[in-house]
């Protein structure tokens, strides 16, 4: 049995009608199911014709979904940033594009300080293509997730206060500029950067529109520039020169924002698994303490339970600025 026979019917006819597109009458040698990026979408490695491709299906989608990803993903690569796209079809929700080994990035020659520096250069680059569609503005897609968290039941009445009203804070801060905003990704995590052993690819444009350029710079930031002395590389590279006190305070906003964010899509989570009551602590362990529980076994990767420890440690990190446990959401 192929493992394409684990589609449903609709979505295996919308599969075969892309990889006829595409391969034309080649033999398919092999098709595998494989992980990879932080995609909810099912992938499959397809080798035909001596060729390898990633067929990509999206499935039924949320009431959320952004309805820009297909035209982002033909821009970026367009651009040589996304793997070489082949066919899309945003009615089918299915896209072939060239499959790329991935290698881990601890591997990327030079270490953290080149990483950082290709990095900043990538998002320049995806900053500089023709603009993406504006889809929501960054601070209300924060404000609507953090909405739904307080409405899940998670937390007892009061607990949430200090990070509402600090959310109001920042937003009221925060003025959002619709003119400087650029092609953006919005989910730069580490899983969804590949490394192919050259060069780095961005991968799983689900989130993909514009805003402000520095969404993704924070997301970068808090992901693989985590020392002043990378996060100084990492501007370099995407900037051309240094930020300014002005550009610094406006990523303190935007770092805030993207932290609030992912809280919001770990407690997401976390809140679909039963309860006996509401959580009434907000208490979070340091990155040493989350270390030792990892390594001891008392939290376990992909858990709902590591996911609502890790969205508490994120909480921390917004409204103190202490350093975040990383855009690791596997754990």
């Amino acid at each position: 049995m192929s493992v394409l026979d684990t589609l449903t019917q609709t979505e295996r006819d919308a599969a075969h009608t892309a990889l006829r597109e595409v391969i034309g009458a080649a033999t398919i040698d092999a098709v595998t199911s494989i992980s990879g990026g932080a995609t909810s979408a099912r992938l499959f490695r397809i080798d035909a014709g001596g060729e390898n491709y990633l067929l990509r299906i999206e499935g039924v989608p949320s009431p959320l979904r952004n309805p820009y990803q297909y035209v982002s993903l033909r821009i970026a690569a367009e651009a040589g940033i996304a793997p070489r796209l082949h066919y899309a079809n945003e009615t089918s929700r299915v896209a072939v594009m060239d499959f790329v080994q991935r290698q881990p990035l601890g591997r990327y020659p030079g270490g953290p300080p080149a990483l950082a520096k290709a990095l900043g250069e990538l998002l320049a680059r995806l900053q500089a293509t023709p603009t993406f569609p504006a889809f929501v503005r960054y601070p209300d897609i924060v404000a609507r997730l953090w909405a739904h968290v307080g409405r899940a039941g998670l937390f007892a009445p009061g607990v949430l206060d200090r990070y509402n009203d600090h959310l109001a804070q920042i937003r009221a801060a925060y003025a959002w500029d619709e003119a400087n905003s650029v092609s953006s990704h919005n989910d730069s995590l580490p899983a969804n950067i590949l490394f192919d052993g050259t060069r780095l690819w961005i991968i799983d444009w689900e989130s993909a529109y514009r805003t402000d350029p520095l969404v993704d710079l924070a997301i970068v930031g808090d992901s693989v520039a985590r020392t002043p002395e990378l996060a100084d590389i990492l501007h370099r590279a995407w900037l051309g020169r240094p930020l300014d006190a002005a550009l610094r305070a406006r990523l303190r906003l935007v770092r805030a924002l993207t932290r609030l964010y992912y809280a919001g899509v770990l407690l997401s989570a976390s809140a679909t698994a039963p309860r006996a009551s509401p959580d009434t602590s907000l208490t979070a362990p340091t990155l040493a303490e989350l270390a030792e529980a990892s390594r001891a076994g008392r939290l376990k990767a992909g858990t709902t339970a590591a996911k609502h420890v890790l969205g508490k440690m994120f909480l921390a990190s917004f409204l103190t600025e202490v350093a975040t446990p990383g855009f690791d959401l596997s754990v």
